[in-house]
């Protein structure tokens, strides 16, 4: 157990020691204690959520009503752990008033910063920033742009593509952006971009050669059922698991076994 809450001035320094920070996706109360119990340095709700949580088949239909009741849930869980909220498509796209606004919805719940994907409405993410809200950007594989991209598919096979996202990189850390996650960006480009700033840079399926990493739970639980990325590494199948506790218990309320004498006042 850390002996207070990580801040965004500590990720920073864990970057400058060297020392790789571990994020992770989560979406409710107890999934949040048990990761910051577990000592995870920093927690995303992400609009992932949508997906794993709510059986869509992209984050796009996911609003900031969906992820308000989600961060409030995680906040309630979590004491040690950063905590960032992601937020939605069109949450802060629309206008520089409407996109801290709704930060600032975030922030009111107990968050720490809010997670911005791309850079193309750069006007608005300085809005929230010069708002007093902290901002991590998210380039590579950006979902909320799903359509855009042509599906889910994997950033910096092209070269052509490098320059681009460096520079893109670059002008979040400009404008006042704390970290940077990249999705599904080919190992050698993350490290490119990790090597031309000097904010901490996480990768969810880009390599080693960035500051940390983030994953989803559902991911590493076994809880996946659509999509498997590549990336996404499985620690144990729970589907296996509660699948075969379920059946426990079906069989033994058609049996006759359960409630017993044990469970019953």
């Amino acid at each position: 157990m850390k002996d207070k809450p990580l801040s965004i001035k500590g990720l920073q320094k864990k970057k400058e020691n060297n020392e790789l920070a571990v994020g992770l996706s989560v979406y409710n109360y107890s999934i949040a204690r048990l990761a910051d119990e577990s000592g995870c340095d920093w927690i995303l709700v992400g609009d992932s959520v949508g997906m794993c949580e709510m059986g869509y088949k992209t984050t796009l239909p996911v609003t900031m009503e969906d992820m308000l009741v989600h961060c409030k849930g995680v906040v309630r869980g979590v004491k040690n752990a950063l905590i960032i909220g992601d937020m939605p498509f069109l949450s802060f796209q629309t206008s520089p008033a409407e996109a801290v606004k709704n930060a600032g919805r975030f922030m009111q719940i107990g968050v720490s910063g809010v997670k911005v994907e791309g850079a193309k409405c750069i006007d608005n993410i300085v809005a929230i920033i010069n708002a007093g809200i902290p901002v991590m950007g998210h380039l590579g594989l950006t979902p909320q742009s799903f359509y855009q991209l042509g599906g889910f598919k994997v950033i910096g096979r092209e070269e052509k593509e490098w320059e681009g996202l460096i520079e893109s990189a670059r002008i979040l850390e400009q404008k006042g952006v704390f970290a940077i996650i990249l999705e599904a960006v080919v190992p050698e480009l993350a490290r490119k971009i990790h090597d031309s700033v000097s904010i901490p840079v996480y990768g969810i399926g880009a390599g080693d050669g960035v500051d940390g990493q983030i994953l989803i739970i559902n991911d590493i639980l076994g809880l996946s059922f659509d999509i498997k990325p590549r990336f996404a590494k499985e620690y144990v199948n729970l589907k296996e698991i509660i699948g075969d506790a379920i059946q426990r218990y079906i069989k033994e309320v058609r049996e006759g076994i359960y409630p017993d004498s044990e469970h019953s006042y």
